[in-house]
């Protein structure tokens, strides 16, 4: 296997560093790049962390399968590992680099472009070439909660039957966005995963757990690490559609994500500051709320509940 002029043959563990531009401090960003290979063959499974620089749940989970040793016990194939892709953002609490722009929305991306499309262009470029499969780790954007689940391409088999190996609580099918690391890679005959789990900004342990144990499930399904936590109940959810406040004010949650609601049940309140006016928030649909916003005060057309559905 060959990243970045780095030869990793099998049996290797190496460390690459590749070069994505410069700070105007003159500081270089780079992006590392950890290399696991087994001796024996087996499929290469990318794990990716820090597409967002205020995503840290994301990096924990792969901070504690590393320090765990997770992947010098592969008994085939390789993991490459990328524990945090947006260095500029990490470093600087933001979702986004310096020009703002998102690195998941600028693939493919381009290696004279700004630094969101340099950084894409890396994943896309000298990783993705040699990857089989991929899981990328987030948690929800803003002060928005997911519940811990996997998104995988709505109408793609092999997508499905991944998503079911990592046994997240919610199995969620959402279509690849384009210009997306799922989107290109999809395209390119790589099914990437999506795990979401917790908020940014904020460790949540729950999230962490379980896509710690998932991640383990997967690797062990693909024959590359010999045991894995217990299989978790599951949902499917075909389907899921955000619920927005109607007005702005202060806003107060009665069920928080994880839960099953039924249609027309009381599922939040917004006030005014002044006292003078509140409307209650009741489910448009029966299902699960597998995300919520945390903000407490929020502006008229604000997703408040993402509700999955079957």
């Amino acid at each position: 296997m060959d990243i970045h002029h780095t030869h990793i043959a099998p049996g290797q563990h190496e460390l690459v560093k590749i070069p994505a531009g410069r700070l105007p401090t003159g500081n270089a960003v780079q992006v590392q790049v950890e290399v696991f290979r087994s001796e024996k063959p087996g499929p290469t499974v990318l794990v990716l962390a820090g597409v967002h620089g205020d995503e840290v749940n994301g990096v924990e989970i792969l901070r504690q399968a590393r320090s765990q040793g997770l992947f010098e016990r592969l008994q085939s194939g390789s993991v490459i590992a990328v524990p945090i892709l947006n260095v500029y953002g990490f470093i600087n609490f933001t979702r986004e680099v310096p020009d703002g722009k998102d690195i998941n929305r600028s693939f493919p991306g381009n290696s004279r472009g700004s630094l969101a499309s340099r950084l894409a262009r890396i994943i896309s470029k000298k990783i993705l070439p040699v990857v089989d499969v991929g899981v990328d780790l987030h948690p929800g954007a803003g002060m928005t909660y997911n519940y811990p689940q996997i998104r995988y391409s709505r109408g793609h088999a092999p997508s499905l039957a991944y998503a079911e190996q990592f046994g997240a609580p919610f199995l969620l099918a959402k279509p690849a966005i384009r210009k997306s690391l799922r989107r290109i890679a999809l395209d390119a005959g790589t099914p990437i995963l999506v795990f979401e789990g917790g908020e940014n900004l904020r460790y949540d342990a729950t999230s962490i757990a379980k896509g710690l144990a998932g991640l383990q499930r997967f690797l062990a399904a693909q024959g590359m690490l010999s045991e894995a936590p217990e299989p978790e109940p599951v949902r499917h959810l075909a389907k899921s559609s955000w619920m927005r406040a109607p007005r702005a004010g202060m806003f107060q949650w009665y069920k928080p994500s994880g839960h099953q609601v039924q249609a027309d049940e009381p599922l939040g309140i917004i006030h005014d500051p002044l006292g003078n006016h509140q409307v209650v928030l009741y489910a448009p649909r029966s299902g699960y709320i597998v995300g919520h916003n945390n903000a407490t005060v929020i502006s008229q057309g604000d997703a408040l509940f993402h509700i999955g559905y079957e």
